[in-house]
């Protein structure tokens, strides 16, 4: 078939064959040009795509850790609150035990004293 193609040459001046041969190559060149660009494109499409899945990981990813850092600051918080009130609670309790420690000690002091008024 690329006889056929040929065949509008026939009876062309040298120098216009010559002409045509060169914007053949010309053709030819740029098209191969065209090819390698396209397919440059293509690849950097391709990691402009891979780049753009990457920074919506990265953002889930600093999302989560967000509400992960929000949660544990929560219950931090609920921690400090819980000791706090624990150490109130023991601060009470030591009161009462030394209110109670002093009554006790009243107390025998108390009963020593009756017991010494019996003996007596």
């Amino acid at each position: 078939m690329s006889w056929a193609v040929e065949e509008w040459k026939e009876g062309l001046s040298p120098r216009v064959l010559q002409k045509i041969h060169e914007l053949e190559s010309q053709v030819d060149k740029l098209k191969k040009e065209r090819r390698q660009r396209q397919f440059q494109l293509e690849s950097l499409e391709a990691a402009l795509q891979k780049q753009k899945q990457k920074v919506e990981n990265e953002k889930n990813e600093a999302a989560t850790l967000k509400r992960e850092n929000q949660s544990l600051t929560e219950l931090c918080d609920s921690l400090e609150k819980a000791k706090q009130k624990i150490s109130h609670d023991l601060q009470v309790k030591e009161s009462q035990v030394n209110i109670q420690s002093g009554q006790l000690n009243s107390s025998k002091k108390d009963i020593e004293r009756l017991e010494q008024e019996l003996k007596r």
